[in-house]
């Protein structure tokens, strides 16, 4: 406070001496123009230049003024507008979070009306009208998000809610590409392409989206599958096959586009591999497809297990192949010999009980009525079967069918049936 009373008296003390200085100084100054002539002392020629100075000064301001008028009122109107936009925005989201659709929509017209089609107001008024059942105004609303180059990729998200809301998959799976268009990278986006490749068997699709494990090597065993460059069906599958030699159905993938290429030999030798790994009858299956008569199938078997014979799945086979060929007693023999492993399935005993039936005396009709009655207390065959929802299925799928679930539809026994015999 100190400080600023001795600046001004500083101040006053130098304009007190400017004035007196002006005031002391001496000589004269003449105007003329025309026949009118002024002589004026000189400190008072400085003070009418400084009053002339002041008033052009004021006259320049007032019509700089004027002419910006306009726009100055147009700014002030659009800052008022702005204003009460921001006001109606606020009031629409808090219609939003109380579900209050009317006054959300009215409050998100006011807005739009005031604030124009900004990305704010456009995403409002979709919300509100999907909020009060009016898709159809949602979905304009949803386009128009989706015009602006900004927000893209909210009007695409909207639109996709809907299509996947209608079970459009196709307009879907399009409104997602192309909102990765949009925005690459997006991990909701990714998850999102993935499930709606599933539903519509895109499996290439849903490879360039997978991330690496079980579901990649899935989508990469039905892209070989379906693709029709057969050049490209074998690279993916011997990729897959490659990843998991245990897996079945990259086995089977891998063989079949062998087989298609007329590499026998090499399929044999896939199935082969896979089986020593992984036993399984749809191996057996198709490894003896191409044969027709019950020897060759039999050597076909034979070679299919010679690197795990003492499998109760190879027992099996041979068994049946064997008795295929005629040859009951050794067919007995390996099937017993697949009991003997501690299986107990259903599929034995209707074998066991085919071995029996090829006997036409006595003992083979009460070695048949034997092995059927053990039916009712026998474990259930294996299965594909999602081990998500454990849904049973009819073949190997790249996803589950029930549940849309990837990468999870496996071999065996399902969990509801297993606790069926516990019970």
């Amino acid at each position: 406070m100190m400080r600023r009373v001795l600046l001004i008296i500083v101040v006053a003390a130098i304009v007190v001496a400017v004035a007196w200085w002006v005031a002391l100084l001496p000589g004269s100054v003449a105007i003329q123009f025309g026949g009118t002539s002024i002589d004026a002392p000189v400190p008072v020629a400085l003070i009418g230049l400084v009053v002339l100075f002041i008033l052009l000064y004021v006259l320049v301001r007032v019509a700089v003024f004027t002419f910006h008028l306009p726009s100055l009122s147009r700014r002030r109107r659009a800052a008022a507008h702005r204003r009460r936009g921001d006001v109606a925005v606020t009031r629409a989201l808090v219609a939003l979070s109380a579900h209050e659709p009317g006054d959300a929509r009215r409050e998100a017209a006011r807005a739009r009306r005031l604030l124009g089609d900004t990305p704010q107001t456009l995403l409002l008024t979709a919300y509100a009208a999907r909020l009060a059942g009016q898709e159809d105004e949602a979905d304009r609303a949803f386009q128009a998000l989706a015009s602006q180059d900004d927000a893209a990729l909210l009007g695409l998200r909207g639109l996709l809610r809907r299509a996947i809301s209608k079970e459009d998959w196709q307009e879907a799976a399009e409104l997602a590409r192309r909102a990765e268009a949009a925005h690459p990278g997006n991990t909701w986006l990714r998850a999102e392409r993935e499930q709606l490749a599933i539903r519509t068997g895109a499996w290439k699709d849903a490879l360039s989206v997978a991330p690496s494990g079980d579901t990649r090597i899935a989508f990469m065993i039905a892209s070989a599958e379906s693709d029709a460059d057969p050049a490209q069906g074998l690279r993916l599958a011997k990729q897959a096959w490659r990843a998991n030699k245990s897996l079945v159905p990259a086995a089977l993938a891998y063989a079949r586009r062998l087989r298609e290429r007329g590499q026998e030999n090499r399929a044999r030798t896939v199935l082969r591999t896979t089986w020593a790994l992984a036993p399984q009858p749809d191996l057996a299956a198709f490894a003896l497809a191409a044969r027709s008569e019950p020897a060759l199938r039999l050597q076909e078997a034979g070679r299919l297990v010679q690197d795990n014979p003492q499998h109760p799945e190879s027992l099996l086979l041979l068994a049946r192949t064997k008795l295929e060929t005629g040859d009951r007693a050794e067919a007995q023999r390996l099937a017993e010999a697949a009991r003997a492993t501690g299986l107990n399935q259903r599929r034995l005993w209707v074998l066991l009980a085919d071995i029996a039936e090829s006997d036409d005396s006595e003992a083979g009709r009460k070695a048949q009525y034997e092995t059927l009655r053990h039916l009712a207390d026998a474990e259930p065959d294996p299965v594909w079967h999602c081990d998500e929802c454990n849904t049973p299925l009819p073949a190997w799928r790249p996803a589950c069918p029930h549940c849309h679930t990837a990468g999870r539809v496996v071999w065996g026994t399902p969990r509801q049936a297993l606790l069926a015999i516990t019970e």
